[in-house]
């Protein structure tokens, strides 16, 4: 019975032998030795060309060839393909996020290309127009709104402001941006023009001269 039994044990062995001979006996995977050697063969190739940037494939491509390519398992005969695996997979990614960081510098510096430009057609007012605005404005609240927008164009709202009397060099005391614009709103008129102004490097008033009418 012993012998029988022995018997048998080897002759399914031998049969197990030849049909892995005849079929190539197929892995873990369900691949037969062929078509896992291709397998690790092609894997291989294609992650050096990612490694490498030898590919034209976007990085969305790149990641979808590594995803399909860890659908086989090669922890157990091919260690080397798992860690070439998680290189692609950190530089893809690395490359995803500096692809992403560039665009929104681009983005955001088009968004200052577009304001600059909208700044720039945007029709100017001048200061005499907001003397007028401010000496005309319908009430107070409109006035100090105008007041504001104007105090912008100085260095600050203390710079100088010096007001000719006639041709002939005699001026009013001296005073200052804020209390000018402010003078304008409650006099409710204009009774000066423009004659001398000084910037800084910023463009900004740094002292103005008028002259009455």
């Amino acid at each position: 019975m012993v012998k029988n039994l022995k018997s048998i044990t080897i002759l399914a062995l031998i049969t197990l032998v030849t049909i892995c001979g005849v079929t190539s006996c197929k892995s873990s995977d369900g691949l037969t030795k062929k078509e896992y050697k291709a397998r690790v063969e092609q894997a291989t190739k294609d992650l050096n060309a990612i490694l490498n940037n030898e590919t034209e494939w976007t990085l969305e491509e790149q990641q979808a060839r590594v995803n399909e390519i860890k659908q086989t398992d090669f922890s157990k005969k091919n260690p080397e393909i798992v860690e070439m695996i998680e290189r692609a997979e950190a530089k893809i990614a690395n490359e995803m996020a500096e692809r992403d960081r560039l665009a929104e510098e681009q983005r955001l510096a088009e968004e200052q290309r577009l304001r600059e430009l909208e700044e720039q057609n945007k029709p100017k007012t001048g200061l005499a127009d907001f003397f007028n605005m401010i000496a005309n404005a319908k009430d107070a609240s409109t006035a100090n709104g105008y007041i504001a927008e104007a105090l912008k164009l100085f260095e600050s709202p203390d710079a100088v402001v010096l007001i000719r009397l006639n041709n002939y060099g005699d001026y009013d005391r001296p005073t200052t941006a804020v209390n000018y614009l402010n003078y304008l709103k409650d006099q409710k008129k204009v009774n000066v023009n423009v004659d001398n102004i000084k910037y800084n490097a910023e463009n900004k008033i740094t002292e103005l001269e008028l002259i009455k009418k």
